[in-house]
């Protein structure tokens, strides 16, 4: 399974200033990611023009006028009741903009602005591999993923897996002793399924539970795979051991690939629905393991000693200086950039339902990178275009 190589752009995503967060402005944050129409990318595109959470929220309104149609604005009282829920839960909420948020996560195209976490923290810096699988697992399969989750975790890699019922339990269960991380697709105070009540609590204690929805959602079915690209993009690579041939496992290991992730999987035997999805991922090009020790030989390269003994690669501190001296630039590149009145009726019309590179945009339209950034922030705001990632745009269909 190739990976996905990230192209050169003029408008590839600046990474984000990182400092540390008053109280005041980490609940400006919450109520800029919870504004209407202001999705991850927006988020990332806002903070980086205004250079924080609170000057965009102030310049809100005037976006909105300029795009005619108007936009709702997450009040004060609201974001509060959402943290003083999150605090009775036990949760930290965790902005990409904050020291601590997870730097692999942080590299993956558009990443959850924030995330709410419960537990060991830490456990987010250091190097971290997937395990997934089928949530019928057979006996051989949940053996296979405890002698995974075990042999990996004492080689120093934390273990990531979603909590789901076999493969994952599986995994947790013999990682908690040195470090797991529990994805959840609902919120933190929210147990599914509701025999893993006492796995999720202990997690909650000596691991670490993630999520990125409130307190208190229940998730929905479409709400799974978007659990499945937290879990790939917390992870240096995914390990897949068992996965019929239409499963959210499958998923996993798409987004693992599209993020540039390692994807392992185990041979199954042909007649086993359960091993259909790995065989089909074998053949598509993922790494073929049986043994633990071919995990770590595959990603051997990608890590020096000290990565795992110290869990805490100075790569990954040096990103985080980097991204505080961005902030201040960020300040500095706020200057009100001139918008010309129909700029935005060109973008409009330069689009249509096909998803199209910005770069090809700007070159049709005629207009610089901070304009274009500028007028897509608003036309998102105002509903009336699709961002798809990787820098990729279209037209609302129902706006043509």
């Amino acid at each position: 399974m190739p990976k996905r190589d990230a192209a050169h752009s003029l408008f590839t995503a600046a990474p984000l200033p990182v400092c540390a967060l008053s109280d005041s402005e980490r609940l400006a944050c919450l109520r800029l990611i919870r504004s209407a129409q202001v999705g991850p990318v927006t988020f990332r595109e806002l903070i980086n023009h205004f250079g924080g959470a609170s000057e965009a929220l102030k310049a809100l309104p005037t976006m909105a006028r300029r795009s005619g149609r108007p936009l709702r604005i997450c009040p004060e009282g609201e974001a509060e009741r959402e943290l003083a829920a999150a605090q009775r839960a036990g949760a930290t909420p965790l902005f990409t903009i904050e020291p601590g948020y997870p730097a692999a996560l942080a590299a993956v195209d558009a990443p959850p602005p924030m995330l709410y976490i419960k537990g060991r923290a830490e456990l987010l810096a250091r190097p971290a591999l997937a395990i997934v699988g089928s949530r019928h697992a057979s006996a051989a399969g949940l053996k296979i993923s405890r002698l995974f989750g075990s042999d990996l975790s004492e080689a120093g890699f934390v273990i990531v897996s979603g909590l789901a019922r076999g493969i994952d339990a599986a995994a947790h269960q013999a990682s908690l002793r040195r470090g797991t991380v529990a994805v959840l697709a609902g919120g933190i105070d929210i147990v599914y399924p509701p025999e893993h009540a006492a796995l999720q609590s202990e997690i909650g204690e000596t691991g670490c539970l993630v999520t990125e929805q409130p307190p208190g959602f229940v998730p929905r079915g479409k709400d799974f795979p978007r659990r499945n690209r937290l879990i790939s993009g917390l992870s240096l690579g995914v390990v897949v051991v068992e996965a019929a041939r239409r499963s959210g496992t499958l998923v996993t290991a798409r987004f693992a690939a599209e993020q540039g992730r390692e994807v392992f999987a185990l041979p199954g035997h042909p007649l086993d629905p359960r091993a259909e999805g790995t065989n089909q991922l074998l053949k598509s090009g993922a790494t073929f393991v049986t043994q633990p020790q071919d995990v770590l030989d595959a990603l051997a390269p990608q890590l020096t000693p000290s990565a795992l003994r110290e869990h805490a690669p100075d790569t990954w501190d040096q990103s985080w200086q980097q991204g505080e001296a961005s902030h201040q630039s960020a300040r500095a590149a706020a200057a009100p950039v001139m918008l010309g009145p129909n700029d935005g009726d060109r973008v409009l019309a330069a689009l249509g339902p096909h998803p199209i590179d910005i770069d090809e945009l700007a070159r049709a339209t005629g207009l610089g990178a901070r304009e274009m950034r500028v007028l897509l922030m608003e036309l998102d705001l105002a509903g009336e275009i699709t961002r798809h990632g990787f820098q990729l745009v279209s037209r609302d269909p129902d706006k043509l």
